[in-house]
């Protein structure tokens, strides 16, 4: 499979505007069979005032807009993740919609981020896994600070999860770590990674960028820079199944 990431140049721009970038960077991404995007990127993840303003629910024009590029390009766009407003509160939620429009997955941020964040005082915390099917494989669901537990990619893994997609807004100040967690994931659970973080500076705050493709062996495939930029790279999913026979460190796991 063809996967690209979308590296999204963050700014303080209006909402509208954000979204019109998003959709003209998909349009750049040369034929491929997934897309990505990263997180909170319609208002930027520290604008934090923004939130609620700007949240809207699943079948708002925002999911709309990407669920018809997704018809237009014939592939599947995990569309990064948005402030979704339900009627039991706000959730930083990603969303998978298939090549014919639908939504495939939903993922609600399980781990919210409370340093220097206000992400843990306005937003609800999801409660689901979430692993989907997809042309290629079992796909594992997780944003940003999700990355800091690996408890929860161990639980993706016994649903069956052969490949991580992982939206973000990592912030530079911390982008070693962020560097190390995207390639420990996918060793340590022999799977494929795929993370899309931002990159450029919204509410004072600069992204680290570095979105990567890592594959079960934790050797990185593909890895962007500070700025904006598409990150690509083709990979088979069934290289989860043979790095995972021929080194089976998973059966050998003592606690469940």
């Amino acid at each position: 499979m063809k996967i690209a990431t979308i590296q999204l140049e963050m700014a303080d721009r209006p909402k509208g505007k954000n979204v019109e970038h998003a959709l003209s960077m998909v349009d750049r991404v040369p034929p491929a069979d997934l897309i990505l995007l990263p997180e909170i990127w319609p208002c930027g993840f520290f604008a934090f005032d923004r939130y609620a303003a700007e949240s809207e629910p699943l079948d708002g024009p925002t999911v709309k807009a990407f669920r018809q590029k997704a018809r237009e390009r014939g592939c599947h766009i995990l569309m990064g993740s948005l402030v979704e407003r339900a009627a039991d509160g706000l959730f930083n939620t990603t969303v998978f919609i298939g090549p014919d429009g639908e939504i495939v997955a939903r993922y609600r941020k399980i781990h919210l981020f409370g340093y220097q964040s206000d992400e843990t005082k306005l937003l609800t915390p999801g409660k689901d896994i979430v692993v989907s099917g997809t042309p290629w494989g079992r796909a594992g669901f997780s944003t940003c600070y999700d990355l800091r537990f690996p408890e929860l990619f161990r639980r993706m893994v016994d649903r069956g999860a052969e490949l991580f997609l992982v939206p973000s807004a990592w912030p530079l100040a911390r982008i070693e770590a962020w560097r190390l967690f995207n390639r420990a994931r996918a060793h340590e659970n022999l799977a494929f990674l795929v993370s899309c973080n931002c990159a450029g500076e919204n509410a004072g705050k600069r992204y680290g960028g570095h979105s990567m493709i890592v594959d079960p062996w934790g050797k990185v495939l593909a890895e962007g820079g500070e700025g904006g930029e598409i990150v690509a790279a083709e990979i088979d999913v069934g290289q989860t199944a043979a790095a995972r026979r021929e080194f089976p460190a998973l059966a050998d796991r003592v606690f469940r």
